[in-house]
């Protein structure tokens, strides 16, 4: 009986020794961390402000390069109407049709009216870039305009699949031909 309850007790030391041997070499493992999404966001914020600063960066070398004289808006689209028309204001639900080039900043053409014939869409329905059409709505029958489109006024992050890469700034130089 006596050795029995010896038996008893050497096993319950073990027992106990292999389950604290077990827990620390559980702690000694590395922990994976967990990320909630406020820290999944504020790191997407930080990475889209480092990317958005260095294409305005790039821009504005851009301008400085070519001297150009460009006005701002608060979305970011750069303009310069460099020949001023006498024609209809664009508003809202206008179709209008331009003549343009398409290039990126590195002076590689993408798009060209010349080759590509007029383009034309309705201002208000989504057809084209959205800093196109930002850049559109300031102009009158006869003006034309370079604009300098941000990505996220653009294509984004995958480009338009075709010619325009990712994460490209567009330069356009347009002559706006008609309003309706």
């Amino acid at each position: 009986m006596k050795n029995l309850h010896l038996l008893k007790n050497i096993l319950f030391c073990f027992f106990l020794i292999f389950v604290l041997l077990s827990c620390n070499q559980q702690d000694s493992k590395p922990q994976k961390a967990v990320l909630n999404q406020d820290t999944v966001d504020q790191r997407m914020m930080n990475v889209n402000k480092i990317l958005s600063t260095d294409e305005n960066k790039q821009i504005e070398d851009f301008i400085n390069r070519y001297n150009w004289k460009m006005n701002a808006t608060g979305s970011g689209l750069r303009y310069l109407i460099y020949k001023q028309g006498n024609g209809k204001q664009v508003g809202k639900n206008s179709k209008i049709k331009i003549n343009y080039r398409t290039s990126l900043l590195n002076g590689v053409t993408i798009y060209n009216s010349s080759i590509d014939g007029v383009k034309s869409f309705v201002i208000g329905k989504a057809e084209v870039e959205t800093g196109l059409e930002e850049g559109i709505l300031l102009l009158k029958v006869g003006d034309k305009a370079k604009f300098i489109i941000p990505s996220h006024l653009a294509f984004g992050l995958l480009g338009d699949q075709k010619k325009i890469p990712k994460k490209a700034t567009l330069v356009y130089d347009v002559e706006l031909l008609s309003v309706d």
